[in-house]
């Protein structure tokens, strides 16, 4: 049995296992894919401290090298459920089962889909949730980008320096984005942006064609001719694996100490309901989950004594 299992290798994950590991806890990082999570999929960090300029990936690589010079051991399963118990916990993956005094979840989340007609068909055909993965199949082409947040125009700023032209289609009429990113789109002379519009559906036959964009006020649709799409209208947590508290969107709700609903179950990071985030917040809460979890474990082991 382990002291802490920890489920998700992105940046709440792995400062989890950092801060855990140096306090003595045996601790093992169960994750689904690859280490680093979404961040990873992000060509430029510019707000992380310390690190003025640095790629999602090669951030990640060093939380990774740091995690495992205390030990980190990663296994590289889905965990589908995790069952609660008194004094410990049962984690189910696809192959096996752990068992741990406490769980701390940081399993992030996933891309928000468009859900319109076309959508599916295309996805990985002209429709991409990941400028930096796909980026490149639309050299000096014509592209547009969904959304109005950070990653979206963090991306779009990205994707200047590899296509014709962007067209950021936002059904509002104005971003959310940081200051500083809707400066630099603004300023760029790649980027169009298309206000108070949304997707109606992605067209073609065969292959990717366009995409059909609609007015909020008006309901008028029109036809953007473009090679790509690029989606960043939101993500999903990752919590249907775990019985706790949640929002309506499926967000785990945790006291200031990270702790759940469940006694010895914990979530940091982009799974939990948290009014902002960052990399910067993952890190935070992967410290205080894997801090209060060892509390929690030194409490189970005492009052086994």
């Amino acid at each position: 049995m382990y002291d802490i299992i920890i489920i998700g290798g992105g940046a709440a994950g792995l400062t989890a296992a950092i801060y855990a590991l140096r306090a003595g806890m045996d601790t093992i990082i169960l994750e689904k894919l690859g280490v680093g999570g979404q961040i990873v999929l992000t060509e430029a960090v510019e707000n992380y401290p310390g690190f003025p300029f640095i790629s999602g990936p090669d951030l990640m690589d060093k939380f990774q090298e740091h995690a495992e010079k205390f030990g980190a051991r990663i296994e590289y399963e889905e965990v589908t459920e995790i069952v609660p118990g008194p004094s410990s916990h049962r984690v189910i993956t696809e192959s096996k089962e752990y068992e741990g005094v406490a769980v701390i979840v940081a399993t992030g989340s996933n891309p928000r889909k468009l859900g319109v007609e076309g959508e599916e068909k295309f996805i990985g055909k002209g429709v991409s949730f990941c400028a930096v993965c796909d980026g490149p199949f639309f050299r000096d082409r014509e592209v547009a980008v969904i959304g109005g947040g950070d990653a979206a125009i963090k991306e779009a700023i990205y994707l200047t320096q590899i296509v014709k032209k962007i067209s950021v289609v936002h059904r509002r009429d104005k971003l959310r984005a940081e200051k500083i990113l809707q400066e630099q789109a603004f300023d760029n002379p790649k980027i169009e942006f298309v206000w108070d519009h949304v997707v109606e559906r992605v067209n073609g036959e065969d292959s990717f064609e366009s995409i059909t964009i609609r007015n909020v006020h008006d309901s008028k649709e029109t036809r953007l001719d473009v090679g790509g799409v690029f989606v960043y209208i939101g993500h999903i947590p990752n919590t249907k694996l775990v019985n706790v508290k949640k929002t309506g969107n499926g967000l785990i709700i945790t006291d200031d100490c990270m702790r759940t609903s469940v006694d010895g179950i914990f979530a940091a990071g982009d799974c939990r309901n948290t009014c902002l985030r960052q990399i910067a917040t993952c890190v935070g809460d992967g410290a205080l989950g894997a801090y209060f979890a060892g509390e929690y474990v030194e409490h189970v082991k005492s009052s086994r004594t």
